[in-house]
């Protein structure tokens, strides 16, 4: 890691959400099935085939998400998809959510911690962030686990535009494997600190 990528890594808080967003939206990533993505970008919906019954995991980072399919390589998840959501819904999610592992600093015992678990239909987990390497950096980002009524919202009111971006996947990744890391990073999408509320668990402090 070059100095001033080091400096700025040191910089971040542990926690924090980033992510492409305007006014009133925020891009999250998820890859999924030829199948299922196609349709879905072709649409700018989520098909009936799309499971709104079980559990779906959302990425605002992109490198991340490459880590997770492996630059749109890994079976099932070969097509990788930008959608753009309804930031109040992103919101509520993230008021309401529970950590999906027991944090004394969140809750005072694995009690209470189990008792909100069952009661909220959305997971959050803080995982390191990745570099264009997809080695782990010293800071995390947010990954959102949505089922029953929150993915249910997710699907069918708070998507507002689904794209397929498998092609900037693949054209980011041979840049990396060519070494040309300048280039590869001028292609990222930009990733803003977002103003995540402040019940949002384990956020690190403003």
């Amino acid at each position: 890691m070059e100095l001033s990528a080091a400096r700025s890594a040191a910089e971040e808080p542990a926690r924090r959400v980033r992510a492409r967003h305007t006014a009133h939206t925020v891009t999250v990533y998820q890859a999924y099935d030829p199948s299922l993505g196609g349709p879905a970008a072709r649409d700018g919906r989520f098909p009936a085939a799309w499971k709104r019954d079980r559990m779906t995991w959302i990425k605002p980072s992109f490198l991340w998400m490459m880590y997770r399919c492996g630059w749109a390589t890994k079976p099932g998840q070969e097509t990788v998809l930008a959608v753009e959501i309804d930031r109040a819904g992103f919101d509520d999610a993230l008021r309401t959510a529970c950590l999906s592992h027991h944090d004394p600093r969140v809750h005072p015992d694995r009690d209470a911690w189990r008792q909100q678990l069952a009661a909220s239909p959305v997971r959050l987990q803080w995982d390191p962030e990745r570099d264009l390497a997809l080695r782990p950096l010293p800071y995390r980002s947010l990954q959102l686990g949505l089922s029953g009524e929150a993915a249910r919202r997710y699907a069918d009111a708070w998507t507002v535009a689904i794209t397929d971006v498998t092609p900037l996947a693949r054209e980011v990744h041979a840049l990396v494997r060519a070494g040309d890391t300048a280039a590869a990073t001028a292609l990222l999408p930009e990733e803003r600190p977002y103003p995540a509320p402040p019940e949002t668990p384990a956020l690190s402090p403003a």
